[in-house]
């Protein structure tokens, strides 16, 4: 069933026509670069994964800090949250790859100074620190077993193969969570201080407290599988590899989960996605859908985030880069839940064109003043006010190819668009946020 309540149907051609009509001017505002060798201390990562860019693997006791692929505002202005995803790229190569969070501080240059470098932050004040740590980060983990699946640290050696190394000591201890036994594409926190994980394997929602802990069995979509679900059996997938919660956006109560799937579930309409809403009370999903129609020249969407309680913005992309031939396409949608077409196709609105932002200022250097973002996948934006975005892209550690042949930096662009979106009022996020100010997490911490 597609959900329609409260919706105005607008048939499709008047909808892709609004969507371009109001495409609007997008500037570089600031820009900063995060080196793809950016590591911290933890169990040795990459023994199943191949060297890229002149960086072989595996990492002697370090963790990649990349890639990312879910935002958050950090503990104070100016620092964010990032979420890492399964690691290198599959389930078969992240058995030592583990899920974090960390704390990050751009230094963003712009028209008027900045170094255009980032740094790591204390995740529970946002205090600068000199390198990543066990301060700058939470590690998700599954100390009470509340996760139905069977995970790497209840094995002796990694995928449980006598041939393949130990697990990591503080991976079985901890029983933390790596990049084959999830993989988190998306995050939010509720209006209880709990995160959700949007997770592509099952694909699942995994909820933990606020330091990573996971609270409860993980949520399933029904009659959505991927063929890496645990449950599957003998049953035929309904969704591809990778295809799972990409997307996901919260409302500002905190009380309502958004989800976005990446790819089209098996009976729906071609380059369809569908849209889920999930209540945070119940910890259920809602009945029915909307859809989203990806356009003609994209393949997949790299995020979603919440404008207001109807209206998202979405990243959408196609697989083409600087280096791979073909056209890259790369696109913030503005989309809305109160417009619909008749086959419940929700309105599209471009905002941002990634490969064509003004940049007078020529802030990442590169001597031009027109700014493009040709990365593979581009899987973060986080909207800092009505007329500004921060984007950034999962560099896919060690993935090459974005902008040359070397492993893939990670750049924080910071665009100012020239109309505003609307977004609520101050004092109903001013609310939001004194509620989850009122959640310690800090002495429930966990160090991994």
């Amino acid at each position: 069933m597609i959900f329609r309540k409260k919706t105005v149907l607008l048939p499709a051609l008047l909808l892709l026509a609004a969507g371009a009509a109001q495409a609007q001017q997008a500037s570089l505002e600031g820009w900063a670069l995060m080196p793809a060798n950016t590591f911290s201390p933890g169990p040795t990562s990459g023994q199943f994964a191949s060297g890229a860019g002149g960086n072989p693997l595996p990492l002697a006791g370090l963790q990649p800090v990349q890639g990312f692929s879910g935002v958050l505002p950090g503990a104070v202005a100016g620092s964010y949250r990032f979420m890492t995803d399964n690691g290198f790229g599959t389930q078969a190569n992240s058995a030592d790859a583990l899920l974090r969070v960390y704390g990050i501080t751009p230094d963003f240059r712009t028209a008027t100074g900045g170094s255009g470098t980032v740094s790591a932050a204390d995740y529970a004040t946002g205090a600068a620190l000199p390198g990543f740590s066990a301060q700058s980060r939470i590690t998700l983990a599954d100390p009470d077993r509340k996760l139905g699946f069977t995970i790497q640290a209840d094995y002796t050696n990694y995928y449980n193969k006598a041939t393949n190394p130990l697990v990591d000591a503080s991976i079985r201890s901890g029983r933390l969570l790596t990049g084959a036994d999830l993989d988190v594409e998306s995050m939010r926190r509720d209006k209880n201080g709990n995160m959700w994980f949007g997770d592509e394997f099952g694909p699942f929602l995994v909820k933990t407290d606020a330091t990573g802990k996971v609270l409860r069995s993980e949520i399933s979509l029904a009659g959505v599988q991927a063929p890496q679900n645990p449950y599957l059996g003998g049953n035929s997938p309904t969704l591809n590899s990778s295809n799972g919660f990409e997307g996901m956006a919260i409302n500002a109560a905190g009380d309502r989960l958004y989800t976005l799937l990446e790819g089209t579930v098996a009976g729906d309409a071609a380059k369809t996605l569908r849209i889920n809403a999930f209540d945070v009370n119940t910890e259920s999903y809602l009945p029915g859908n909307w859809r989203y129609k990806l356009d003609a020249n994209g393949t997949n969407i790299g995020d979603m985030t919440a404008i207001n309680d109807h209206e998202f913005l979405v990243i959408e992309r196609n697989g083409a880069t600087a280096t791979s031939g073909g056209t890259p396409f790369k696109k913030v949608f503005r989309i809305d839940l109160n417009e619909t077409d008749a086959e419940g196709n929700v309105g599209k609105h471009e905002v941002v064109d990634l490969m064509n932002i003004a940049d007078p200022n020529d802030l990442n250097g590169d001597g031009k003043t027109s700014f493009t973002f040709p990365f593979v996948t581009i899987e973060n934006v986080l909207l800092l006010d009505a007329n500004t975005l921060l984007v950034v892209n999962d560099n896919n550690y060690p993935g090459t190819g974005g902008r040359d042949l070397n492993s893939d930096n990670t750049e924080f662009l910071k665009i100012h668009l020239d109309t505003a979106l609307a977004v609520p009022e101050p004092a109903s996020v001013a609310m939001l946020m004194a509620g989850l100010g009122l959640v310690g997490w800090r002495a429930r911490r966990r160090k991994a």
